[in-house]
């Protein structure tokens, strides 16, 4: 709980927060003191350093000093950017309706523009990331393993004006997470790749509008992926079905639209638009749009009903496919230590020119978080979907995972976690001619140690040992990799 005072003795406008619940507070920046303004120093560089300060404390608008100058944090678990957890890439994740979130307001405060206190100003984040990695099977090669060591430098920017933080009023940022490849012994590996992502709310009484536009430039045998949290550093997942290094770019496009019918009642729409595009493979496109009819059954549980229909243009000579889902879903906060999230259905899918018989088969993503205890976090996820395959011609793929999470706080600036996780792909024909022989099994395990140094430094350590076992030996292979990283955040 903040209770906000009014500091007088220098300017009416100038307020600050005060914590009386958290029990481990942090300043986000340096507060400025009047007495430190104006009381004199005997050193002369300190003196013009201070009335530098003052000037540009007084060039900014009376609104300027509206802003928040204490922020309570309370950092329970490992930093989602600081050792990213590895999965598998799942290049639709997007595509789906994002899940209903129940509100923590009144059901009649969700139809009105409420504010939230955050003030509309511009924000930013510079950060860079550093990692230091021995990998024992660079290009992940079943009959040929090549070890190397490799430094990347993953610079990140963001800019954004409004509540770019909390995302729950209007806003609008940009995020740039460019990622520096560089090996120590095989330098024709060196490469450059760039994820780079808009986002925009807009809040009109009961109406809120979301867009989303990401670019991805990738190349290499991992995909890299903004994490989720403010900062939003970079994530490495494995593209499994080419299970190599390639060259590919995904363009991903979403536009969200929720109207409040009633104080309980709401309907939300999306239309999303996935392209991924292979220098040397099988490229496709996914178009597709959902709506659903969702319900607050109560403060902690948010109910929904509803469709999604699609059209999956793939290159020849596969066939291009239509789908549709018929789904539920529903988010629940179990207790204030656990929140679920969760949606299932049955997708259906065709194939153009009849080449084959129609596909059903489920579809659902499940998301779980449990904080037993101060500083402990356990995150369980599940999902299975349908994705077109790269590398083998006339091939759809129904991809199913689960993966486990475990993060612990120790001493307030250590940071222990472990994460592991498993993924069957069971490939399927598109065409009535062409048999399957595929079928994959892929896990992981990733524990991982973080030390705070400071508030803007971090510094850790962690291994992976990852393993695809395939009925094709050309896509099995076993990785390991010991990595050092530091994060710098401003």
């Amino acid at each position: 709980m903040l209770i906000r005072r009014e500091v007088r003795r220098f300017a009416p406008a100038v307020s600050e927060k005060v914590c009386i619940y958290f029990p481990y507070v942090q300043l986000s920046r340096p507060m400025i003191s009047p007495r430190a303004i104006f009381q004199p120093r005997r050193s002369l560089p300190a003196t013009v350093l201070r009335l530098l300060a003052l000037s540009l404390l007084f060039s900014f608008s009376p609104a300027t000093f509206a802003q928040d100058v204490f922020v309570a944090v309370a950092d329970t678990v490992e930093p989602a950017a600081l050792i990213a957890p590895e999965q598998s890439i799942d290049l639709s994740a997007e595509v789906n309706p994002p899940l209903p979130v129940a509100t923590a307001d009144s059901p009649s405060d969700a139809v009105h523009n409420v504010d939230s206190g955050i003030p509309r100003r511009f924000h930013y984040t510079l950060g860079l990331t550093v990692r230091s990695v021995y990998d024992d099977n660079i290009n992940l090669s079943h009959d040929n393993p090549i070890s190397d060591y490799y430094t990347t430098i993953e610079p990140a920017v963001m800019i954004g004006f409004g509540d770019t933080d909390a995302r729950t009023e209007n806003y609008i940022r940009l995020d740039y997470l460019p990622a520096v490849f560089l090996f120590a012994d095989h330098s024709e590996n060196n490469s450059i790749q760039h994820v780079a992502r808009v986002e925009g709310q807009y809040r009109i009484n009961r109406l809120t509008l979301n867009l989303t536009q990401m670019v991805q430039i990738m190349d290499g045998v991992d995909v890299q992926t903004q994490s989720a949290g403010v900062a939003g550093g970079l994530d490495q997942q494995v593209n499994l079905d080419v299970a190599g290094r390639t060259r590919f770019n995904i363009y991903t496009t979403h536009l969200n639209a929720a109207y409040y019918v009633t104080g309980k009642t709401f309907l939300s729409s999306g239309a999303d638009f996935t392209a991924t595009h292979y220098s040397q493979l099988i490229s496709s496109e996914v178009f597709s749009g959902n709506f659903f009819l969702n319900y607050n059954y109560s403060p902690k549980m948010v109910v929904g009903l509803g469709g999604t229909g699609g059209f999956d243009r793939v290159d020849a000579p596969n066939p291009n496919q239509t789908f549709e889902q018929v789904n539920v879903r529903f988010s629940y906060q179990l207790t204030g230590k656990i929140d679920l999230a969760a949606s299932g259905g049955v997708e259906f899918r065709q194939f153009d020119g009849d080449m084959r018989s129609q596909y059903v088969s489920p579809v659902f993503e499940v998301g779980i978080n449990y904080l037993p205890f101060d500083g402990t976090k356990i995150s369980i996820t599940a999902n299975r979907r349908t994705l077109n395959s790269a590398v083998l011609s006339s091939q759809d793929y129904a991809v199913t995972n689960f993966t486990v999470g475990v993060q612990q706080r120790m001493f307030q600036r250590f940071y222990l976690g472990v994460n592991s996780g498993y993924e069957n792909s069971d490939y399927f024909s598109t065409v009535a001619t062409t048999g399957t022989t595929r079928n994959d099994d892929y896990f992981f395990v990733q524990p991982s140690i973080a030390v705070r140094v400071t508030r803007f430094w971090t510094v850790g350590a962690y291994y992976l040992h990852r393993a695809n076992n395939s009925s094709l030996d050309a896509f099995s292979f076993h990785d390991n990799q010991v990595g050092l990283r530091t994060i710098l955040t401003f």
